[in-house]
């Protein structure tokens, strides 16, 4: 048995098992990680905000209304839109949030170099050896693969990264 010796089998045509459940478990992580977030639910959370800052606010009939902070109160949150000063009662808030695009480079960024060395590490690994056959075409080697990886999970990461909302939910009510 060659694994005998500490050496995994080489399974040239198949996926090994553990670099499945390694891609699965990078997926799962980034989105747990992603969906980690700090408590919503409290109206006094909206005394962060100050005026002028945009703002959308979701209604309880999911109605999407953006505008300009100007202010909150414990019977409902105002903000300033195009037709004017509107007033939604505290009881028909289903969300708010805050729409600063600050983090797009940052994240543009972030995703690509997280998207480059993944795609580099994924390069080498999909990288076969012609060695002791005797029909193989190899044009490339490793360290070819290895770069053809990370541009191209440069790009996919850069991508993801700019679309990531950075838009932070201030106030999210409990369901009812």
């Amino acid at each position: 048995m060659p694994w005998a010796k500490g050496n995994l089998p080489i399974f040239p045509n198949k996926v090994h098992p553990m670099r499945r459940l390694f891609v699965l478990f990078c997926v799962f992580g980034i989105s747990c990680a992603s969906s980690a977030k700090t408590d919503s639910s409290s109206w006094s959370n909206l005394d962060m905000l100050q005026s002028g800052q945009n703002i959308q606010v979701v209604d309880i009939h999911s109605k999407k209304h953006f505008g300009t902070f100007l202010h909150v109160s414990d019977a409902g949150i105002s903000y300033q839109e195009s037709a004017g000063e509107r007033t939604i009662p505290k009881q028909d808030v289903r969300r708010v949030k805050l729409m600063a695009n600050n983090h797009r480079l940052r994240n543009t960024l972030i995703g690509g170099a997280v998207g480059a060395g993944a795609g580099a590490g994924i390069g080498a690994a999909a990288f076969h050896s012609c060695a002791g056959e005797s029909t193989c075409i190899q044009p490339v080697g490793r360290g070819a693969t290895s770069g053809i990886g990370a541009v191209a999970g440069l790009a996919a990461g850069a991508v993801v990264g700019a679309l990531l909302p950075s838009h932070s939910t201030v106030y999210r009510a409990n369901s009812r």
